[in-house]
Protein backbone atom coordinates (compact mmCIF):
# COMPACT_ATOMS: atom_id res chain seq x y z
CA UNK A 1 0.00 0.00 0.00
CA UNK A 2 2.94 2.33 0.64
CA UNK A 3 4.22 1.71 -2.90
CA UNK A 4 0.76 2.42 -4.34
CA UNK A 5 0.53 5.68 -2.40
CA UNK A 6 4.05 6.70 -3.38
CA UNK A 7 3.34 6.13 -7.09
CA UNK A 8 -0.34 7.01 -7.21
CA UNK A 9 -1.80 6.76 -10.71
CA UNK A 10 1.18 4.74 -11.93
CA UNK A 11 1.38 1.64 -9.71
CA UNK A 12 -1.77 -0.33 -8.90
CA UNK A 13 -2.01 -3.33 -6.58
CA UNK A 14 -3.97 -6.51 -6.24
CA UNK A 15 -3.89 -8.50 -3.01
CA UNK A 16 -4.91 -12.02 -2.10
CA UNK A 17 -4.00 -15.26 -0.36
CA UNK A 18 -1.96 -17.41 -2.72
CA UNK A 19 -3.05 -21.08 -2.64
CA UNK A 20 0.55 -22.26 -2.30
CA UNK A 21 0.46 -21.07 1.33
CA UNK A 22 -2.76 -22.81 2.38
CA UNK A 23 -0.95 -24.81 5.06
CA UNK A 24 0.54 -21.69 6.67
CA UNK A 25 -2.52 -19.54 7.27
CA UNK A 26 -5.16 -20.01 9.95
CA UNK A 27 -8.89 -19.24 9.76
CA UNK A 28 -8.34 -16.27 12.05
CA UNK A 29 -5.58 -14.90 9.84
CA UNK A 30 -7.81 -15.27 6.78
CA UNK A 31 -10.56 -13.29 8.50
CA UNK A 32 -8.14 -10.58 9.56
CA UNK A 33 -6.72 -10.35 6.04
CA UNK A 34 -10.16 -9.95 4.49
CA UNK A 35 -10.89 -7.14 6.93
CA UNK A 36 -7.66 -5.42 5.89
CA UNK A 37 -8.68 -5.77 2.25
CA UNK A 38 -11.99 -4.10 3.02
CA UNK A 39 -10.21 -1.26 4.81
CA UNK A 40 -7.88 -0.75 1.83
CA UNK A 41 -10.56 -1.22 -0.83
CA UNK A 42 -9.89 2.21 -2.36
CA UNK A 43 -6.21 1.34 -2.92
CA UNK A 44 -6.66 -2.17 -4.32
CA UNK A 45 -7.55 -2.86 -7.96
CA UNK A 46 -8.40 -6.53 -7.55
CA UNK A 47 -8.26 -9.71 -5.47
CA UNK A 48 -5.42 -12.03 -6.41
CA UNK A 49 -3.50 -14.09 -7.05
CA UNK A 50 -5.93 -16.55 -5.52
CA UNK A 51 -7.01 -19.98 -6.70
CA UNK A 52 -5.71 -23.54 -6.76
CA UNK A 53 -2.17 -24.90 -6.92
CA UNK A 54 -1.82 -28.66 -7.30
CA UNK A 55 1.90 -28.49 -8.10
CA UNK A 56 3.05 -27.39 -4.65
CA UNK A 57 0.08 -28.81 -2.74
CA UNK A 58 -0.46 -32.50 -3.48
CA UNK A 59 -2.39 -33.80 -0.45
CA UNK A 60 -6.14 -34.15 -1.08
CA UNK A 61 -6.93 -32.71 2.36
CA UNK A 62 -5.08 -29.46 1.59
CA UNK A 63 -6.40 -29.27 -1.95
CA UNK A 64 -9.90 -29.37 -0.48
CA UNK A 65 -8.88 -26.53 1.86
CA UNK A 66 -7.75 -24.56 -1.18
CA UNK A 67 -11.17 -25.11 -2.75
CA UNK A 68 -12.91 -23.87 0.40
CA UNK A 69 -10.73 -20.77 0.47
CA UNK A 70 -11.19 -19.88 -3.20
CA UNK A 71 -14.96 -20.18 -2.82
CA UNK A 72 -14.79 -17.79 0.12
CA UNK A 73 -12.61 -15.37 -1.83
CA UNK A 74 -14.87 -15.45 -4.90
CA UNK A 75 -17.86 -14.56 -2.73
CA UNK A 76 -15.80 -11.86 -1.02
CA UNK A 77 -14.75 -10.32 -4.35
CA UNK A 78 -18.34 -10.39 -5.61
CA UNK A 79 -19.55 -8.65 -2.46
CA UNK A 80 -17.02 -5.86 -2.93
CA UNK A 81 -17.55 -5.72 -6.70
CA UNK A 82 -13.87 -6.43 -7.34
CA UNK A 83 -12.19 -8.45 -10.12
CA UNK A 84 -10.33 -11.69 -9.44
CA UNK A 85 -6.86 -12.74 -10.60
CA UNK A 86 -6.90 -16.54 -10.63
CA UNK A 87 -3.88 -18.82 -10.20
CA UNK A 88 -4.63 -22.34 -11.45
CA UNK A 89 -1.44 -24.37 -11.64
CA UNK A 90 -2.09 -28.01 -12.61
CA UNK A 91 -5.73 -27.39 -11.63
CA UNK A 92 -7.34 -25.68 -14.60
CA UNK A 93 -10.53 -27.71 -14.75
CA UNK A 94 -11.22 -27.62 -11.01
CA UNK A 95 -10.60 -23.86 -10.96
CA UNK A 96 -12.97 -23.19 -13.86
CA UNK A 97 -15.61 -25.49 -12.32
CA UNK A 98 -15.53 -23.64 -9.00
CA UNK A 99 -15.58 -20.20 -10.59
CA UNK A 100 -18.65 -21.19 -12.58
CA UNK A 101 -20.36 -22.83 -9.62
CA UNK A 102 -19.93 -19.79 -7.37
CA UNK A 103 -20.90 -17.42 -10.15
CA UNK A 104 -17.66 -15.46 -10.54
CA UNK A 105 -18.08 -12.65 -13.04
CA UNK A 106 -14.97 -10.46 -13.26
CA UNK A 107 -12.20 -12.99 -13.78
CA UNK A 108 -8.68 -12.89 -15.18
CA UNK A 109 -7.08 -16.31 -15.55
CA UNK A 110 -3.39 -15.68 -14.88
CA UNK A 111 -0.93 -17.60 -17.09
CA UNK A 112 -3.77 -19.81 -18.36
CA UNK A 113 -2.59 -22.77 -20.40
CA UNK A 114 -5.62 -25.02 -20.92
CA UNK A 115 -6.58 -24.54 -24.55
CA UNK A 116 -9.27 -27.23 -24.23
CA UNK A 117 -11.12 -24.94 -21.80
CA UNK A 118 -10.80 -21.70 -23.75
CA UNK A 119 -14.39 -21.97 -25.01
CA UNK A 120 -15.63 -21.88 -21.40
CA UNK A 121 -13.47 -18.85 -20.61
CA UNK A 122 -14.89 -17.05 -23.65
CA UNK A 123 -18.48 -18.08 -22.90
CA UNK A 124 -18.15 -16.73 -19.36
CA UNK A 125 -16.75 -13.42 -20.61
CA UNK A 126 -13.54 -13.87 -18.63
CA UNK A 127 -10.04 -12.65 -19.48
CA UNK A 128 -6.69 -14.44 -19.80
CA UNK A 129 -3.26 -12.93 -19.07
CA UNK A 130 -0.13 -14.34 -20.66
CA UNK A 131 3.55 -13.87 -19.90
CA UNK A 132 6.87 -14.97 -21.41
CA UNK A 133 5.83 -18.62 -21.16
CA UNK A 134 4.03 -17.98 -24.46
CA UNK A 135 7.46 -17.71 -26.11
CA UNK A 136 8.04 -21.44 -25.69
CA UNK A 137 4.92 -23.29 -24.50
CA UNK A 138 2.76 -24.79 -27.26
CA UNK A 139 -0.35 -24.92 -25.08
CA UNK A 140 -0.02 -21.25 -24.13
CA UNK A 141 0.54 -20.34 -27.78
CA UNK A 142 -2.76 -22.05 -28.59
CA UNK A 143 -4.50 -20.05 -25.87
CA UNK A 144 -3.05 -16.83 -27.33
CA UNK A 145 -4.25 -17.90 -30.77
CA UNK A 146 -7.79 -18.76 -29.69
CA UNK A 147 -8.60 -16.07 -27.11
CA UNK A 148 -10.14 -12.91 -28.59
CA UNK A 149 -7.74 -9.98 -28.38
CA UNK A 150 -10.29 -7.96 -26.40
CA UNK A 151 -10.11 -10.61 -23.66
CA UNK A 152 -6.32 -10.83 -23.41
CA UNK A 153 -3.93 -9.04 -21.05
CA UNK A 154 -0.15 -8.99 -20.80
CA UNK A 155 1.93 -9.82 -17.72
CA UNK A 156 5.44 -10.96 -16.83
CA UNK A 157 5.08 -12.92 -13.57
CA UNK A 158 8.27 -11.10 -12.55
CA UNK A 159 10.62 -11.82 -10.90
CA UNK A 160 10.09 -15.34 -12.29
CA UNK A 161 9.95 -16.59 -15.89
CA UNK A 162 12.58 -14.38 -17.46
CA UNK A 163 12.57 -14.77 -21.25
CA UNK A 164 15.42 -16.70 -22.84
CA UNK A 165 18.37 -14.38 -23.37
CA UNK A 166 17.22 -11.92 -20.69
CA UNK A 167 20.15 -9.99 -19.23
CA UNK A 168 19.64 -11.61 -15.85
CA UNK A 169 17.74 -14.55 -14.41
CA UNK A 170 15.47 -12.10 -12.59
CA UNK A 171 12.55 -11.10 -14.79
CA UNK A 172 11.15 -7.56 -14.71
CA UNK A 173 8.25 -5.62 -16.27
CA UNK A 174 10.22 -4.68 -19.39
CA UNK A 175 9.72 -8.26 -20.63
CA UNK A 176 6.06 -7.46 -21.31
CA UNK A 177 7.11 -6.16 -24.74
CA UNK A 178 8.42 -9.63 -25.66
CA UNK A 179 5.02 -11.05 -24.74
CA UNK A 180 3.21 -8.48 -26.88
CA UNK A 181 5.49 -9.20 -29.83
CA UNK A 182 4.90 -12.94 -29.58
CA UNK A 183 1.12 -12.57 -29.38
CA UNK A 184 1.23 -10.28 -32.42
CA UNK A 185 3.22 -12.93 -34.27
CA UNK A 186 0.78 -15.69 -33.29
CA UNK A 187 -2.28 -13.66 -34.27
CA UNK A 188 -0.55 -12.22 -37.37
CA UNK A 189 -1.32 -8.63 -36.42
CA UNK A 190 0.77 -5.56 -35.61
CA UNK A 191 2.36 -5.38 -32.17
CA UNK A 192 0.96 -1.87 -31.68
CA UNK A 193 -2.54 -3.33 -31.97
CA UNK A 194 -1.76 -5.86 -29.25
CA UNK A 195 -0.31 -3.20 -26.97
CA UNK A 196 -3.20 -0.80 -27.47
CA UNK A 197 -5.96 -3.38 -27.00
CA UNK A 198 -4.47 -5.26 -24.05
CA UNK A 199 -3.73 -1.98 -22.26
CA UNK A 200 -7.31 -0.88 -22.81
CA UNK A 201 -8.50 -4.28 -21.54
CA UNK A 202 -6.49 -3.91 -18.32
CA UNK A 203 -7.64 -0.35 -17.65
CA UNK A 204 -11.27 -1.36 -18.14
CA UNK A 205 -11.03 -4.67 -16.24
CA UNK A 206 -9.35 -3.19 -13.16
CA UNK A 207 -11.16 0.16 -13.46
CA UNK A 208 -7.81 1.99 -13.35
CA UNK A 209 -7.96 5.75 -12.96
CA UNK A 210 -5.60 6.61 -15.82
CA UNK A 211 -5.98 8.16 -19.23
CA UNK A 212 -4.77 6.32 -22.31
Amino acid sequence: MKIVQRHKGFVFATAGIHPEFIKEISEGEIGNFLERLKENRANIAGIGEVGLDYNWVRENEWREKQKELIRELIRFAKKLGMPLVIHSRDSYEDAVDILEQVGAEQVMMHMFGANQLVHRIIDNGWHVSLNAIVLKSKKHKKVARDMPLDKLMLETDAPWLAPEGWESKRNDPRAVLRVAEKIADIKKIQVDEVIKQTTSNAVEFFKLDIRL
